[in-house]
């Protein structure tokens, strides 16, 4: 009897060590989640938008205490890494020395102990992390301005790519900067007395958290004193576009009168 009674304590222990085994480790479940998993919020320090080889740390916080948290990268069916937390609401995840390759779209998940195995919350909203030197060139347009409002001022609109920048305003042939905006969204109006508005200006944005990852700077615009606006006019390549036609032109004549000179000495005897 006895011998039996340890036949079955070895057979239940077998099945139990091959069933953990065959569960591995919890995967994320991608079907839409019930309400009582609300998403969590996912930041990144020191920003969203740093330069490569700059240590960055992405903090997923969870409305509720989790037992477990994992980081995704858009494109990726696995976690990129993973965090087991005790009661906590938040986790840390580092990535040291960012690379280029490492840029992309992420968002976090958590699950808890209470859930069922293999359950996870709703994602996070979408963080966009860009890794780059350099921030594309931004775009200096002139805005008209609404009909019910005076027309005293002039709007220049400096408009990037990302959102939570600083942007910046310059006059051409003035050194110090004319104008500094933070903005939300990937866009600032810079407004101008139109009376001293005339002139030519170009912008550029950076980071908050990063001033020194900057973009480029933003083709030239041309304010004339009527309150017209146009792109910035390259005169050395007019000035060689006009050279190039004057010596076409003077070639030209000097092969007219060659030919009429070389005509009128064959017709003579």
């Amino acid at each position: 009897m006895a011998l039996v009674l340890i036949l079955q304590l070895l057979t239940l222990c077998t099945t139990w060590t091959g069933t953990q085994g065959a569960r591995g480790p919890r995967t994320p479940v991608y079907s839409e989640p019930p309400p009582s998993h609300p998403k969590p919020w996912l930041r990144a320090q020191p920003a969203a938008v740093v330069s490569p080889g700059i240590n960055v740390t992405l903090t997923c916080q969870a409305p509720q205490v989790a037992w477990r948290f994992a980081l995704f990268k858009s494109g990726e069916t696995a976690p990129v890494l993973s965090q087991e937390v005790f009661l906590k609401q938040l986790a840390e995840f580092f990535l040291e020395g960012v690379t280029e390759a490492q840029a992309g779209s992420y968002h976090c998940r958590y699950s808890s102990q209470l859930w069922a195995q293999g359950v996870w919350s709703q994602p996070s909203d979408a963080l966009e992390l860009l890794v780059t030197a350099r921030l594309p060139r931004p775009s200096l347009v002139a805005l008209s301005a609404p009909a019910e409002t005076p027309g005293d001022t002039v709007s220049l609109r400096c408009a990037g790519r990302v959102r939570n920048m600083s942007f910046v305003l310059y006059r051409v042939g003035e050194a110090a900067p004319l104008q500094y905006l933070e903005a939300a969204q990937p866009w600032a109006d810079f407004p101008l007395p139109r009376a001293s508005a005339p002139g030519t200006y170009t912008c550029y944005y950076h980071t908050l958290a990063a001033p020194y990852v900057l973009s480029e700077r933003s083709e030239q615009l041309v304010i004339s004193p009527d309150g017209g606006a146009s792109g910035s006019v390259d005169y050395t390549r007019g000035n060689l576009v006009r050279l190039g036609l004057a010596g076409l032109v003077l070639v030209s004549l000097a092969t007219l009168v060659l030919w009429d000179w070389r005509s009128w000495s064959r017709a003579q005897p």
